[in-house]
C-alpha cells in the first residue's frame, strides 16, 4: 500500500483510507501504482467515494490517520478548515473510523473553537462502484460486463415522529426534516444473476442529498454550533455481497474497536513471549494481532463454519492454500487452532475431478478461492483454482505435524481419505511416478510458475533466462519428501496400514537419493533452483535451497554447506536472505522473486538452519528480520527490497508489497521456534 493509505482490516473486509480519512477512488484508473482505496468485501469495492468537505473545501489534516491504529482498532485523525496563521480555525473535526465484518463506521465530532455561535456546512460525497479487485490491478487487462446496471435510491427516515426524536436529542441541526426526510442512500449493482448492495446511513439524517457527476451522491448538513459547542455525527456503510444478507453495523467505531481488541487479545494471550529478546517479543505480538484480523470464513467437509488465515491485504484477503498452510505451520506450536481449521477447510475444496481451466486434478489441494463477480462469471480462473504444485504436499506436512504436535488423531482419521487422495495426486498427476519429481507446466490463463515463486520469470538460470518446458522446482521436492515421510508416520501410528507406510517411506528415500544426484551442482556446492523440461539444471543460486533444509531433504554434509552459504554477503542482505544471490545477472533488488527478501522465506530458512544444527546462522537470520520489523512497529511486510543493510539504514520497501500478510505475520513465531528467546 502507498503512504497515502491506511488499512483497517477485519476478516474478509478491509478499508483503505487516506491520511485524512477519505476514500477517493484511487486505483479505479489502471496503472495508478499504489493499491486501491475503498471499502472491500469479498473481492468487491463496496465504497469507492467517501469524501468529506467543510464549508465547500477539503479540510486540512492537523493530525493524519494514526498508523499505529491502522489494521486493528479505530483509525483517528484531526482536521480543520483551511485558513491562515492570522485567523485560527473556527472549529476542529475529530474523525474516528473502524471496520466490522462487511461494514464501515465513522464517528465525526465537530468542536467549535469560538466564543460565539458558528454555522458549519458539512458534506460527504459517497459512491459505490462495485469494481472487482482484479479490475484494479495494473496488469492492463479489461473485462467485459454485458448488461451490468448500477442504481441508487434514497432511504426514507421513517416519518415526522422519528425526526422529532432526533431533533429533541440533538438541537444542533438547523434544517427541518419535513416528513422524516432521507436518512441515507442504497447503491446497487446487478449483472445477470449477480447482485450486490451498499447502504449508507447517517444519524442525524442529512438536510439534503444532492446528485453529483458520475452517479455519486452528496449528503449535506448545516450545523449550528453554540459558543464552544459541539456536534456529533454517526456515519455507516453496510455491504451486502452477492448471496448474503446485509451486514450488521456496530453502533460506533469504539464498539467495533472493542470487538477487534477482544479478538487480538485472544490470539496474543496464547503465546509466552520471549522476555530476553524484546524485539522478537514485539514482532511476535504484532504478528499475532495481525493474524487475529486476517481470519476469513471457510467451510469444512460437513459444512461446518471455520476461520482460516487469509493471505494478505490488499490483494489476497481470501483463502490461498499455500499461504494458509505455511501460516498454520509457523503458528502450530502456539496456535494449533489455525491448523485445526485450515486442514478441513482445504480438504473441503480438494479437487475430485480434472478441470483443465482450473488446473484441477483428483486429490489436488486448492491454490486460491475467490468469490468475486469476475470469478463468478468465469472471467478469471480463480473461483476455485488449483495452480500450485506445493499446496498438496504442504497439506500433508501440516496434517502430520498437527497430529504429532497435538495428539489429535481424530482429525487425521477424519481426513484420511483426503490425505490418501493428496498422496495419489503427488504420485500420479503430480509426476513423482512418471518424472521422478513434482512437476508443473505454465498455465496460460493463470500462473506461469506454480511454486511459491510464482511471478513470471522467477524460475530462472543465473543469467536470467527462464526455464523451458515443464518445471521441477527444488523447494517442492523438499515438501514432497517431508509429506511422504509424515504421511508414512500417520499410516503406521494412526491408520494402522503398515504396507502403505512402507511404500511411502521407500518412495521418500528414493526421492532423496534422486534429488541429490540430479539437483546438486558440484562445481558450485549448491542445489539448482529447478530442473527444466529436459532435466537440465536451472542454475540460479536461490533461497529455495533453505526450504530443503526445513524439509530435511539434504544429507548432513550438503545441508551444512548450503546453510553456511546462505549467510554469505551475496545472499544475506543484513535484513534477511535474498531470493536470488546478488552478483548474478538474474539479480534485481526490486523484483518480486529475483533478489528481494521475503520474511516467510527467511522463517523457513531459519527453521531449516536450526534443524541442521546451524544455530548461529539461524540467530543471524532472526536478528535481521527482527531488526527489519523494529523499523515498522514490529510488523513484517510481505516482501522487502534486496538492498544491503549497510547501504541504507532502514529496509527499502518493495513497491507492491502487501502491508499485512499472514505468512509474514506468523514468521516471528517461526523464528521463536527456531531460536527461542536467545
Amino acid at each position: 500500500m502507498s503512504d497515502r493509505h491506511r488499512l483497517l482490516v477485519r476478516g474478509r473486509t478491509f478499508a483503505a483510507v487516506g491520511t485524512g480519512g477519505d476514500i477517493t477512488g484511487v486505483g479505479a484508473v489502471r496503472g495508478a501504482g499504489a493499491g486501491p482505496d475503498g471499502l472491500f468485501v469479498r473481492d468487491a469495492r463496496h465504497l469507492s467515494r467517501w469524501q468529506l468537505t467543510v464549508d465547500g473545501a477539503v479540510p486540512e489534516i492537523l493530525r493524519p490517520v494514526d498508523t499505529s491504529a491502522a489494521a486493528s482498532g479505530a483509525a483517528r485523525c484531526v482536521l480543520v478548515p483551511r485558513g491562515g496563521r492570522q485567523e485560527p480555525p473556527a472549529y476542529t473535526l475529530f474523525r474516528e473510523q473502524a471496520v466490522a465484518d462487511g461494514a464501515f463506521v465513522e464517528s465525526l465530532r465537530v468542536l467549535s473553537n469560538r466564543s460565539v455561535p458558528t454555522r458549519v456546512h458539512i458534506a460527504l460525497t459517497v459512491d459505490a462502484d462495485f469494481t472487482d479487485q482484479f479490475e484494479l490491478r495494473a496488469d492492463h487487462r479489461t473485462y467485459a460486463k454485458p448488461g451490468a446496471v448500477r442504481s441508487r435510491r434514497p432511504l426514507d427516515g421513517g416519518g415526522r415522529e422519528a425526526a422529532d426524536r432526533r431533533e429533541a436529542a440533538d438541537g444542533r441541526r438547523r434544517a427541518d426534516d419535513g416528513d422524516g426526510g432521507v436518512t441515507g442512500i442504497e447503491f446497487a449493482y446487478r449483472r445477470g444473476d449477480w447482485c450486490s448492495r451498499t447502504t449508507v446511513t447517517a444519524d442525524p439524517a442529512p438536510d439534503a442529498v444532492e446528485e453529483t457527476g458520475g452517479g455519486a451522491r452528496r449528503l449535506v448538513w448545516v450545523l449550528e454550533l453554540a459558543a464552544h459547542g459541539s456536534a456529533q455525527m454517526a456515519l455507516r456503510a453496510a455491504a451486502q455481497p452477492h448471496g448474503e444478507a446485509l451486514a450488521d453495523v456496530p453502533e460506533s467505531p469504539a464498539v467495533a474497536a472493542r470487538q477487534l481488541a477482544a479478538m487480538e487479545e485472544d490470539f496474543a494471550s496464547s503465546v509466552e513471549l520471549p522476555a530476553r529478546w524484546p524485539g522478537l517479543a514485539d514482532a511476535c505480538l504484532r504478528g499475532l494481532t495481525d493474524l487475529a484480523v486476517l481470519q476469513v470464513p471457510a467451510s469444512g467437509p460437513d459444512g461446518e463454519e471455520l476461520s482460516v488465515p487469509g493471505a494478505g491485504v490488499p490483494w489476497f484477503l481470501t483463502v490461498l492454500g499455500r499461504d494458509a498452510l505455511l501460516t498454520s505451520l509457523f503458528a502450530l506450536p502456539y496456535l494449533p487452532r489455525l491448523a485445526a481449521a485450515t486442514l478441513p477447510a482445504l480438504a473441503a475444496s480438494q479437487a475430485t475431478d480434472a478441470v483443465a481451466g482450473a488446473v484441477a486434478q483428483p486429490g489436488k489441494i486448492a491454490h486460491e478461492v475467490r468469490e468475486g463477480e469476475l470469478a463468478h462469471f468465469g472471467q478469471v480462473p480463480f473461483g476455485r483454482y488449483y495452480g500450485s504444485v506445493d499446496a498438496t504436499p504442504l497439506f500433508l506436512v501440516l496434517l502430520g505435524a498437527y497430529t504429532e504436535q497435538t495428539g489429535d488423531t481424530a482429525t487425521a482419521r477424519r481426513l484420511e481419505a483426503h490425505a490418501r487422495a493428496a498422496v495419489g495426486w503427488m504420485l500420479d498427476h503430480g509426476g513423482l511416478t512418471s518424472r521422478g519429481y513434482l512437476v508443473y507446466r505454465a498455465d496460460e490463463g493463470g500462473l506461469a510458475n506454480q511454486n511459491w515463486k510464482d511471478s513470471p520469470g522467477a524460475i530462472c538460470s543465473a543469467d536470467g533466462s527462464g526455464a523451458s518446458g515443464p518445471v521441477m522446482a527444488a523447494g517442492a521436492q523438499g515438501y514432497a519428501y517431508d509429506a511422504l515421510t509424515r504421511t508414512a508416520w500417520l499410516a503406521r501410528s494412526v491408520w494402522g496400514d503398515e504396507v502403505y507406510a512402507d511404500l511411502l517411506t521407500q518412495t521418500a528415500g528414493d526421492l532423496r537419493d534422486r534429488f541429490q544426484r540430479d539437483f546438486w551442482m558440484a562445481d558450485r556446492g549448491f542445489p539448482a533452483l529447478a530442473l527444466d523440461g529436459g532435466g537440465r539444471q536451472v542454475d540460479a543460486l536461490a533461497s529455495d535451497a533453505g526450504h530443503l533444509l526445513w524439509s530435511g531433504l539434504l544429507d548432513k554434509e550438503y545441508g551444512e554447506t548450503v546453510g553456511r552459504r546462505l549467510l554469505e554477503p551475496d545472499f544475506f542482505s543484513g535484513w534477511g536472505v535474498r531470493t536470488v544471490a546478488a552478483g548474478q545477472p538474474a539479480f534485481h533488488p526490486l523484483s518480486y522473486h529475483r533478489g528481494s527478501v521475503w520474511p516467510h522465506d527467511n522463517a523457513l530458512i531459519a527453521l531449516g538452519l536450526a534443524r541442521y544444527g546451524l544455530h548461529d546462522e539461524a540467530r543471524a537470520v532472526a536478528r535481521g528480520l527482527v531488526s527489519a520489523a523494529a523499523t515498522a512497529g514490529g510488523r513484517l511486510p510481505e516482501v522487502l527490497a534486496g538492498y544491503a543493510k549497510d547501504a541504507y539504514p532502514v529496509p527499502v520497501p518493495y513497491p507492491h508489497s502487501c502491508e499485512l500478510e499472514s505468512r509474514s505475520a506468523a514468521a516471528p513465531l517461526a523464528l521463536l521456534t527456531a531460536v527461542g528467546g536467545a
